[in-house]
């Protein structure tokens, strides 16, 4: 192994002489550079890494307001999104306010009728059925007027979120979001809807003696696999207290005896007690997203919070019938884009330079389902390796859409510098959404592409990610102590990637494809010294890589860039390597 980047200074190496080269190559890559924060980054600790809760601005009025509406008997209302940030945040606090004999509901608006966050109408409807409180999760920093009208009905609203504010905040009793304020007390920024929401739960019970007495010291951890959940999910960055929330996140999953998460895996068959990051994020995560995509949010909590092993069983097989559906309908608007594109001229198979389109695509049909739509921005980027905006129309008449980045660094100034065209938007580089104005629904691709163009005239960066390598890696050493070195620094993502290694000048032994319609690519590959083969895989091939593999023959060599990963669908988990990207020699 020979690191690609920089090498360690021999100051930096002392720092970290407990560790290998490649460990040690990989922290320093992560910013960690001290013998502490690699202690810290390695071995998170439940008792000595969690931040105090009431450091976080109006932590403790909230705790407070809190356990009061709790211990008087008020009627509270849990308004939760319903994303898989939201839904395992609405779980968390529906199993503590059941284990506190709170008197509570779980509201979880309709995505495709009621839209994002709080509204007008569910928080008259809440005050009808004699709520005071309402209490959010993973929302209502931006929902001013909802939250104006709960005060002339007389609630209160704590918001428990994580989003961006608007210039305003909204007139809450309390406000938790360490993004909301620039004088925030909090010294991590990077938690999901679900971490704020079990923060307050911790603080709620550390400030009243009465609801300790009911719940066991140290219960609140079991709390952390729906934590866990949202944190891997949400895709926000795996570092400082997220990285322990994960890791303690998973711990408990892969223990949980929650039966409608048992029924998740099982007809999966994902194994429970070898429950990974991956698992949650391509696996549980778009089935949980499937229930407000295709039908109601509710199934999803309600899979979580059930104790009936029957009721369990229905709602999990509903969720995997949903998220079919999820992938029929995305595969059928995925079919309706590529025809539209084809018609243009427009060939995924030939590379941006020669299929005729132009550098941004924008398309939007009223038929689409606007919950759908990232996931197919997603594939046509990928296959088309430029921008893509695709819309629909929502229950509300909006038409709101998503974006995929296709590898440009240019997004955000790209809708800024488009800004007239859009009511509203949000993300970040590589994907967000958007809700078109209906008067620029005709232009929006001529709009995009004029400003691309002039956005990408001026700068004279390179408009294409290039993957680079954190190691050189030899066949050799795809070995599962090699393997075991690398899963040290997991749970993997948002800025804590995956390690990627390059292989060089590697010989191809074996080309094929499997799946129902071929769409996975399979290598195998020699090892330098031809004793030895090694898997190589990659799923749903398309772009760039289709068309390298498609010139391959036997014996063909080839230069590799992949992650390293075990095998879990054969015998024995053998080591294998993921591709990220084939080149020719």
């Amino acid at each position: 192994m020979f690191p690609l980047h920089d090498s360690l200074t021999d100051a930096l190496r002392e720092e970290l002489s407990a560790y290998d080269d490649l460990t040690a190559a990989l922290l320093a890559r992560r910013g960690i550079v001290t013998k502490e924060a690699a202690e810290k980054f390695l071995n998170p600790s439940y008792d000595l890494h969690l931040h105090d809760p009431f450091l976080m601005t109006d932590m403790k009025k909230a705790a407070r307001r809190f356990a009061d509406a709790i211990v008087n008997g008020e009627n509270i209302a849990v308004w939760s999104d319903y994303d898989c940030d939201g839904i395992p945040g609405a779980v968390l606090m529906h199993d503590f306010l059941k284990k506190v004999g709170a008197n509570f509901e779980n509201y979880i608006p309709h995505r495709h009728r009621e839209g994002y966050g709080m509204n007008v109408a569910g928080v008259e409807k809440l005050a009808k059925n004699g709520v005071r409180l309402i209490v959010t999760v993973d929302s209502g920093i931006t929902d001013i007027e909802p939250v104006a009208r709960a005060n002339e009905l007389g609630m209160q609203v704590i918001i428990t979120d994580h989003h961006l504010p608007q210039e305003k905040l909204p007139d809450a009793f309390a406000i938790l979001n360490p993004n909301a304020r620039a004088d925030e007390t909090y010294p991590f920024h990077g938690l999901c809807g679900s971490g704020v929401a079990w923060k307050l739960v911790c603080a709620t019970l550390a400030i009243e003696p009465k609801l300790r007495e009911k719940v066991p010291e140290g219960w609140e951890k079991w709390l952390l696999d729906m934590v866990g959940l949202a944190t891997i999910a949400d895709m926000v960055p795996l570092i400082d207290e997220n990285r322990l929330l994960a890791t303690y996140g998973l711990l408990v999953m892969r223990k949980s005896p929650r039966i409608g998460l048992q029924k998740l895996l099982r007809g999966m068959r994902v194994e429970q007690r070898a429950l990974t990051e991956d698992d949650i994020g391509f696996m549980i995560a778009p089935r949980v997203n499937a229930a407000s995509r295709m039908g109601e949010a509710r199934d999803a909590f309600q899979l979580f919070t059930s104790l009936d092993e029957s009721e369990a069983d229905v709602l999990s097989k509903k969720l995997e019938k949903l998220n079919r559906s999820r992938k029929a309908e995305a595969g059928a608007i995925t079919r309706a884009v590529h025809t539209r594109l084809s018609a243009r001229g427009g060939s995924a198979s030939g590379g941006k330079e020669h299929d005729g389109l132009p550098p941004v695509i924008a398309l939007g049909d009223p038929e689409w389902r606007p919950a759908l739509l990232g996931l197919v921005a997603s594939n046509i980027a990928e296959e088309y390796e430029r921008p893509v905006f695709l819309w629909g129309r929502e229950g509300n008449f909006s038409l709101k859409g998503s974006f995929r980045s296709g590898g440009s660094t240019q997004m955000m100034e790209l809708l800024r510098a488009t800004e007239h065209t859009f009511a509203q938007f949000g993300g970040h580089a590589a994907a967000g959404g958007f809700t078109l104005l209906d008067s620029e629904v005709f232009f929006l691709e001529d709009r995009l592409v004029e400003t691309y163009e002039r956005i990408t005239a001026n700068n004279e960066t390179v408009d294409t990610l290039l993957a680079r390598a954190d190691a050189i890696l030899v066949p050799e050493e795809a070995t599962v102590s090699y393997l075991t070195k690398v899963e040290r620094l997991s749970p993997f993502g948002v800025q804590n990637p995956k390690p990627v290694f390059l292989l060089r000048d590697i010989k191809v032994r074996e080309i094929s494809h499997f799946g129902k319609g071929n769409e996975h690519l399979k290598l195998k590959i020699d090892s330098h010294e031809g004793n030895k083969s090694l898997d190589a895989v990659t799923f749903f091939v398309k772009g760039a890589i289709a068309r390298t593999a498609d010139s391959l023959t036997q014996d063909s060599r080839v230069n590799l860039l992949a992650h390293l990963e075990r095998d879990t669908f054969s015998r024995g988990n053998p080591v294998r390597l993921r591709l990220l990207d084939i080149k020719l020699v």
